[in-house]
């Protein structure tokens, strides 16, 4: 640093999009001009070896400095080799096979030359009208906050290997609660709710030793994120210690001009002032700091602090010693979309499927006699990895016809029909579907004649299949909704379908929570896949037949209607709350036209056979201080299929120095048992559990009353009770 000069230093603050640039470009380009001119700390969105190579070698042979460059990239669930969507991540409870999938996606995404990583995203949301809950862990902090911890630590491991990347931590903060559901949008909260409720994942993913943090669009206390210095320094570096760097997202600084924060210069000192380290795609610190600098309006320790913070993490990452420490083309012909990675993202897209619904006990499937494929998802590869697929192979995702197919051979007979395109209007589907996708084409048929074949195939058929819901692009950044039922022409199509009479099975696809009412009251089977990624089809055809025995648990709270929303299991009481299992009352907190409860609680997922929990048993009725009590069920598999099952355990505070929520959860196992198979299963409580911001953002565990619950989900639980002294 001491060699460099002021606008060196700024160089290194700024993070272009290069675009995927070809080889040649490297060095005509006006990015290479600009690495030349040291002038660019970094870049994103470009990939491959030979690419990366190129414009590498321009910064370390070029430039004054030969400070080598980060190279970034949106790899949010995987890279060639596609996990499913993170809220279904979030079904699965298994933080090993949560830090499997970040693994797994660093391997690949550092193969093919890439260091950072623009995930995980550990914004709480419950608000499903919101696109970008598709991109989260859900609406529980203590859940989220394990899967933040898992990710960090699977994408950086020790930050040494040369398939080891840097994470980087989104949206700071409170993304995830934008009014009225609506991207970008205004965020207003009270500071006990912030620290109780939506900064837990962020703090747990500094503390697992993040690299980096990116600073969200919304506005938190009146000041858009990218310029609070409250939110970037107070909280972030002097009350959790986070010793990284912080990036905006996607022109952040240049944003909060329309925010009404300021020009360009003053927002950009905002901005730097704040703690913000590197500017993404806004070169508002290029262009301004300088000036800012000489008008004292910024120090030069705010510009040292920020290209220190830059060069650390390129120092962590061993480009110092090795600017090509990442791009190596054997790892990228070996590593990338391997039959290993494949069979690792089959199993976790098993484990992350949620069984809605199961009457008569239809699945699974048997491997006999005819089915009817049907809806717009059954032979679609486009559509089988959900948003945020930035490297995703379109044309090679297994569909779920072939899946079908792979699991069936010649044992039954698979008749298909698309039976409707995702929407009736064609202008709006192209808002919704991908465009830029050349695999997804629209059925140019009426509704009426798609249904008429489908109901021709419902009539072979033994059993229907209906694969049905949202495209990839219907969750996802700017992709928010006021509407969140499955579209209409495709209900018309199942309704048309549940008149034949026929069994019927709904696999869902779907980015976010959705009103299944009618579904739930008429389709006998639901099994909620969200978007599997890669292995789609193969996943699919192996819960379907019953090779895996489906245990997702849901991470949100689906609603009965969109007018309930937000709804989650963590809510307070009011004065006069509702008693549960109540509905209507007057001068009671409730609605006139719906219950107050959900239509799936958080929490919930059924299995191919059954679990009993026996009463919950207390090692002792009083916590003292310094001490913990053992809270335990037995869990017996009553059915007749090996299965696994997440024992979930939430406490109450009962009376407390300002309002607590009804449940909170605490603890989670995920037990594997066999048929007719019982474990013990235990939870060790002690007064850390029970802590919480009070009034003052102290974090502070009351003596009082407690109740603790044990159970499926949220609503089903077995409870008793204890006292901390």
């Amino acid at each position: 640093m001491a060699k460099m000069t002021v606008d060196e230093k700024i160089g290194q603050l700024n993070l272009p999009s290069s675009g995927d640039i070809t080889t040649g470009q490297a060095n005509s380009s006006d990015i290479g001009k600009k690495i030349e001119a040291g002038q660019v700390g970094g870049l994103f969105n470009i990939k491959g070896v030979e690419k990366i190579k190129a414009v590498q070698k321009v910064a370390v042979e070029k430039s004054r400095m030969k400070i080598p460059l980060l190279f970034g990239m949106d790899v949010i669930h995987g890279y060639n080799t596609v996990f499913p969507i993170p809220l279904g991540v979030s079904c699965i409870w298994d933080m090993d096979l949560v830090q499997k999938s970040a693994r797994v996606a660093a391997i690949e995404a550092s193969a093919s030359g890439i260091n950072w990583t623009f995930s995980p995203m550990v914004d709480i949301s419950r608000d499903p009208r919101w696109g970008r809950i598709s991109e989260g862990s859900g609406e529980d902090p203590y859940l989220g906050s394990k899967i933040a911890a898992a990710m960090v630590k699977g994408y950086q491991g020790r930050l040494q290997a040369n398939n080891e990347i840097l994470a980087c931590v989104k949206h700071y903060a409170l993304y995830g609660a934008a009014e009225a559901g609506r991207d970008y949008n205004t965020t207003d909260m009270s500071k006990v709710r912030m620290y109780n409720e939506y900064f837990p994942p962020y703090k747990a993913a500094v503390d697992a030793g993040a690299a980096s943090i990116m600073a969200s669009f919304n506005e938190v206390d009146g000041i858009p994120a990218s310029g609070s210095k409250w939110l970037m320094t107070d909280v972030l570096r002097n009350q959790w210690g986070f010793k990284g760097f912080v990036v905006t997202d996607y022109t952040g600084i240049p944003e909060m001009i329309a925010h009404g924060m300021g020009d360009l210069q003053t927002v950009s000192a905002l901005a730097m002032n704040a703690g913000i380290d590197m500017d993404m795609v806004g070169e508002g610190f290029l262009g301004t700091l300088k000036k800012s600098l000489a008008e004292k309006k910024v120090s030069i320790n705010e510009i040292n602090r920020a290209c220190r913070l830059i060069l650390q993490a390129k120092y962590k990452l061993g480009l110092f010693t090795d600017p090509y420490k990442f791009l190596s083309t054997a790892r990228a012909e070996k590593d990338v979309f391997n039959a290993e990675n494949r069979q690792v993202a089959r199993e976790i897209s098993a484990e992350s499927f949620v069984l809605l619904k199961n009457n008569n006990n239809i699945l699974p499937l048997k491997k006999s006699g005819t089915i009817g494929l049907i809806g717009p998802l059954a032979d679609n590869t486009a559509n089988m990895y959900g948003t945020w697929s930035v490297a995703a192979l379109f044309d090679k995702s297994v569909t779920v016809l072939q899946g079908l197919k792979n699991a069936l051979g010649n044992d039954a007979k698979i008749l298909t029909a698309r039976g409707s395109n995702f929407l009736a209007d064609s202008a709006m589907e192209h808002r919704y579907v991908n465009v830029h996708n050349p695999t997804y084409k629209r059925d140019p048929r009426s509704e009426e004649d798609m249904i008429k074949e489908a109901l021709k195939v419902a009539e072979k058929s033994d059993v229907i299949v209906a694969t049905l819901g949202e495209g990839s692009e219907f969750t996802g950044e700017s992709s928010s909704v006021t509407d969140i039922q499955i579209p209409e022409t495709q209900k018309n199509l199942l309704k048309a379908l549940a008149k034949t009479g026929k069994p019927i099975v709904l696999v869902l696809f779907t980015g976010r929570p959705l009103a299944l009412k009618w579904e739930e009251e008429n389709i006998p089977a639901i099994l909620n896949v969200w978007f599997p990624g890669s292995e789609a089809g193969n996943s699919i055809a192996d819960v379907l037949f019953g090779k895996v025995n489906p245990s997702g648990k849901l991470s949100t709270t689906f609603p009965q209607n969109v007018g309930q929303v937000p709804l989650y299991y963590a809510h307070k009481n009011t004065g006069r709350p509702l008693a549960e299992g109540k509905w209507f009352e007057k001068f009671r907190s409730n609605y006139l036209d719906v219950s107050n409860d959900p239509l799936y609680p958080f929490g919930f997922g059924l299995s191919y056979t059954t679990f009993n929990y026996s009463d919950v048993k207390l090692s002792a009725n009083t916590l003292t201080k310094g001490k913990s009590i053992t809270a335990s069920v037995t869990l017996s598999n009553t059915g007749k299929y090996v299965g696994k099952e997440v024992v979930q355990l939430y406490i109450r505070d009962l009376v407390g120095s300002i309002t607590r929520p009804v449940k909170e959860l605490k603890g989670f196992q995920k037990v594997s048992l066999k048929a007719g198979e019982s474990k013990t299963i235990s939870f060790n409580i002690s007064e850390n559990d029970l802590k919480f911001y009070n009034s003052e953002l102290k974090f502070v565990a009351e003596p009082g009353d407690f109740q603790v619950f044990i159970g499926t989900n949220s609503r089903d639980v077995k409870e008793a009770a204890f006292t901390l002294k």
